[in-house]
């Protein structure tokens, strides 16, 4: 539990800067509770806090988990190039916030993406040593054969890789769609397999990180949620 003077809350939470945050404050635009709250130098126990601006209620966080349901023609960057940035589906503050995605989804990729202002969450989510398991479901071109499961199972060799990598399971789910369960993360890896295994991936969606599955979120494409502790220890690795 930690007090901090209001304008400093409305900062730490995204609001904008210290100078505008103070102008929020005195202009009478925030609320605890029932009672408008026009000096920005009060201070308030964090723990808990809920706060309301503009009519809408927030609650503090010292760190924000966002899961997103990310829909296609996104990019996962802050700067994106070519198509809009993921963000732009968030509230504005997140932005202040420096949220990061965790990892990374092709532009044409749908489902399941992480973000973060938690430094250390965000690289024990990317780092390879945990095997966090990531589901994808990917429609591919030709149809799924039982040879093709089991090239991706016995592993395929991706060109500038220095052994052959291999699906932790993987399963057909109609003629023409698969699923498929990685734990490395490489670049475009689901794709680059399907193409070493002389598939074609059509499209790919990821609906699970560990235990966590886009299902149970009831998210639909572009919808976003918090991530509560309950959730977050779902997003954990093969071997817990």
């Amino acid at each position: 539990m930690s007090k901090l003077s209001l304008d400093r809350i409305l900062q730490s939470q995204g609001f904008g800067t210290r100078k505008y945050c103070r102008s929020l404050i005195e202009d009478g635009e925030v609320a605890i509770g029932d009672e408008v709250i026009d000096n920005y130098r009060a201070t308030f126990d964090t723990d808990g806090l809920e706060f309301t601006i503009f009519d809408e209620t927030w609650r503090y966080r010292e760190h924000v988990y966002i899961v997103l349901n990310k829909p296609a023609n996104f990019e996962c960057s802050r700067k994106p190039s070519h198509h809009p940035g993921v963000l732009t589906l968030l509230p504005e503050q997140f932005t202040w916030r420096d949220l990061q995605p965790v990892g990374r989804l092709d532009h044409d990729t749908t489902g399941m993406l992480l973000m973060s202002d938690d430094g250390p969450f965000i690289h024990a989510q990317t780092s390879p040593k945990r095997h966090i398991p990531k589901v994808y479901v990917a429609a591919t071109h030709d149809p799924v054969t039982p040879e093709l499961v089991a090239q991706l199972l016995g592993g395929v060799q991706l060109h500038d890789e220095p052994a052959p990598l291999a699906a932790q399971t993987c399963r057909m789910l109609a003629p023409h769609e698969l699923e498929i369960v990685l734990e490395q993360g490489k670049y475009h890896q689901v794709k680059r397999m399907l193409a070493a295994a002389g598939n074609h991936c059509a499209a790919l969606r990821r609906v699970a990180i560990g235990e966590l599955t886009l299902e149970s979120l009831g998210l639909e494409e572009g919808e976003w949620a918090y991530l509560e502790p309950e959730k977050l220890a779902l997003l954990r690795p093969s071997s817990d």
